[in-house]
């Protein structure tokens, strides 16, 4: 049970109708803001993809992928997805997409790994998308723009739920903070990455934590990231490496910060080839995703992951992401959060 944050005095605003009815407006609000807002085309994404491609998210290189034989391919293993990282900007060059616009997705996938708690589950939902974008987009100044336009969606649907649901509050600020994983370091060395995450978001209420998974001062990384879809070394317009990061609310209902996206400016062919060096991965560049990106097949592209269940647990002031999906928990978490008035779908 380490992994379930106990809440204060928790009552859930929304009995399990009106949560219900929530969770649909939250979805179909927020997914044409941010398809309006990035000029984004929805486009059917898979569930499962053959493994050993090079398409599926590696995340931070120890999650296992959930995998079965293909009875009609010859037993071929298939993987189910653990994210669309990949796959989109292969599905950017197959359908022809221009530099400006996009796509996004309804990504579900299962991570068998995950430590189950509050924030994390089985079950993984979210919208997964992507951008062509040019050489000269590649900036920290063009990462900044994105992620600024995506949180005005946020702000947006908030207040619109706030006006179906008016016991639900806007609690957001006004403008999201940008700050550094080294600046983070600086400012709380004796910290860990979790807790430095904490006191920058309490502080603002909502935050971008650039350079995930980029070397910092002291040898460590913030957190992990697979090197091959975001570019976290190029050095930026600050002098700092990394132009990804992640979207940070913080959730008075746990006290503590909610990450709700992670993105960023993905590799070109120089970076990915960097990036494989640094982390011991040099044989991916025989994976059929790696090829066409080296061969120079693939556009330049930012994109991310916007986790479905995290939004709507977060504007729903819930406790738990079991009261937004239907997933697998532990017999003794569920006695546990029952405790606290927590009812999992």
């Amino acid at each position: 049970m380490s992994y379930f944050i106990q809440p204060k005095k928790y009552t859930s605003l929304l009995d399990l109708q009106h949560t219900e009815l929530g969770i649909k407006y939250l979805k179909d609000f927020f997914q044409q803001g941010l398809s309006a807002e990035l000029r984004l085309r929805r486009v059917t994404a898979p569930l499962f993809v053959l493994q050993g491609m090079g398409i599926n998210d590696d995340l931070s290189g120890v999650e296992r992928a959930v995998t079965f034989p293909v009875k009609d391919m010859n037993d071929a293993k298939a993987e189910v997805v653990h994210s669309l990282a990949k796959w989109k900007r292969v599905i950017l060059a197959d359908y022809g997409i221009k530099e400006g616009y996009g796509i996004y997705t309804d990504m579900n996938a299962i991570r068998a790994d995950e430590n189950l708690g509050n924030l994390h589950s089985l079950y993984v939902d979210q919208w997964d998308w992507e951008r062509v974008i040019t050489a000269d987009e590649r900036s920290l100044d063009f990462l900044k723009e994105i992620v600024n336009r995506i949180y005005s969606v946020l702000l947006r649907c908030e207040y619109a739920l706030s006006e179906v649901f008016p016991q639900i509050e806007p609690v957001l600020p006004e403008k999201l903070h940008f700050v550094h994983s080294e600046e983070l370091l600086q400012m709380y060395p004796t910290l860990s990455p979790k807790e430095r995450e904490n006191e920058i978001t309490k502080k603002y209420g909502a935050v971008f934590i650039i350079g995930i998974g980029c070397k910092l001062s002291d040898g460590s990384v913030h957190d992990l990231r697979a090197p091959d879809y975001d570019d976290w070394t190029t050095v930026a317009e600050n002098g700092l490496p990394g132009l990804n990061g992640d979207i940070l609310l913080w959730s008075s209902v746990l006290n503590c910060a909610v990450e709700v996206s992670s993105m960023g400016i993905r590799v070109d062919k120089k970076t990915l080839l960097h990036q494989l060096q640094l982390t011991g991965e040099t044989h991916r560049a025989e994976l059929l995703f790696h090829k066409r990106l080296l061969n120079g097949e693939l556009p330049l592209s930012i994109g991310g992951g916007i986790g479905q269940s995290r939004v709507c647990m977060f504007f729903l002031r819930k406790a738990h992401i079991g009261e937004i999906q239907a997933s697998l928990w532990p017999e003794e978490m569920r006695r546990e959060v029952a405790r606290y008035g927590i009812n999992l779908i």
